[in-house]
């Protein structure tokens, strides 16, 4: 996964028992997240990024002639072996790869079926059935997420939560091979460069052994097992948690817990820190918020559209409560405001965390507050 920097589409995973990763059908709804201060009337809404799929980044130049696919697979071979990969590792791979896929390159172009406001996503991502099964999740593997908070002090209703939400508890994680969906994309002049860069992650995960060839399969633009990351985020967070000598994100549960821990703690999970917390806002200072708070600057769009970090004691000031109309608590932490068309958040810095896993507050939010009804 290459979180962070997304400016994709959202797809709501289905509950399902069997059968492809729900995100990649197209039956499954896409999803917008808006933030608007609440005295404002609704803004054009944006679509947020895909769950653990790679950024939109501006499109590179086409340059007026370009290799043919096979002269590109053969320039490719040529950089996987100048990186020290086994040429007996690169032929099996490139030898499943005929020609680009369609499939993937018009998922790559597809415009929203249908979108939903953001309390909608949130809504159906915390529904009933999916909060018991993540609570019957977390007591099922109740010792094993023990000893991976132990470890990585990532507490397991968040590893419940991520896990959740990105493949229904490893229902669904992909029937797309890796390497063909890659190509295409690498050899596609939209975003070769970062696609480029994935296939050759992909390629060393094969030629380390983590996974067999017809194994590594995943999600349209490359999101792999049951964490859904993407080859290079595997490479520099998948964990042997088991001590098997794999990183086995596809089946081994202990891996998979681990591999999601790491990866929150490596982008700076605080132990102990709540992610945030839903907050109610009065007409006033809804109009504070618009007139004098400012938005964030830089990052991905998500990150555009949140408040600057202000400390508690200054929202309590503007106006904001908890929702039973509380004063806020007198932590001397700092929060952003995230809002829809109706629910406000204030958010701190485990909230980053979760957008670094993907950068849309469709996703952060519905793991924060699924990892909530989880630990309650």
């Amino acid at each position: 996964m290459l979180a962070g920097t997304a400016d994709l589409k959202v797809r709501t995973p289905s509950t399902g028992t069997a059968g492809p990763k729900a995100r990649t059908t197209r039956t499954v709804p896409d999803v917008v997240q808006a933030f608007r201060p609440a005295s404002q009337q609704p803004a054009s809404q944006q679509t947020p990024p895909q769950p653990t799929e790679p950024a939109a980044t501006p499109s590179e130049p086409q340059e007026q002639t370009r290799p043919s696919f096979s002269e590109w697979l053969a320039e490719l071979r040529s950089e996987a072996i100048a990186r020290g990969l086994r040429e007996e590792t690169i032929d099996k791979a490139l030898a499943t790869v005929d020609e680009p896929l369609p499939v993937v390159l018009e998922r790559d172009r597809a415009q929203a079926e249908t979108v939903l406001p953001l309390e909608t996503y949130i809504a159906r991502q915390t529904r009933t059935s999916i909060v018991r099964n993540a609570r019957q999740m977390a007591v099922r593997h109740a010792d094993l997420l023990k000893r991976v908070d132990e470890r990585y002090a990532v507490p397991p209703h968040v590893i419940m939560a991520v896990w959740g939400i990105e493949s229904n508890f490893g229902r669904f994680t992909g029937v797309r091979p890796i390497v063909g969906a890659l190509a295409t994309l690498a050899w596609d002049p939209r975003r070769s460069t970062l696609f480029r860069n994935e296939l050759l992650s992909a390629l060393e995960i094969l030629d380390r052994g983590y996974i067999e060839l017809p194994n590594m399969r995943g999600s349209w633009a490359g999101a792999m097992g049951q964490p859904q990351f993407m080859p290079s985020s595997y490479l520099k967070y998948a964990e042997d948690f088991d001590g098997d000598s794999r990183r086995d994100i596809w089946a081994s549960h202990a891996d998979i817990f681990a591999s999601i821990a790491n990866y929150l703690k490596g982008y700076g999970w605080v132990a102990g820190e709540r992610w945030g917390r839903e907050v109610t806002l009065s007409r006033e200072a809804g109009r504070t918020v618009a007139a004098d708070v400012a938005r964030r600057e830089g990052g991905c769009r998500a990150r555009r559209e949140m408040t600057v970090a202000l400390p508690l004691a200054e929202w309590q000031r503007i106006g904001v409560r908890q929702m039973n109309g509380a004063a806020l608590p007198t932590a001397d932490l700092e929060a952003s405001l995230i809002s829809g068309s109706s629910r406000h958040f204030l958010v701190y810095r485990n909230y980053d965390v979760l957008l670094d896993y993907n950068c849309a507050h469709a996703y952060a939010l519905s793991v924060g507050l699924l990892s909530d009804r989880v630990a309650n």
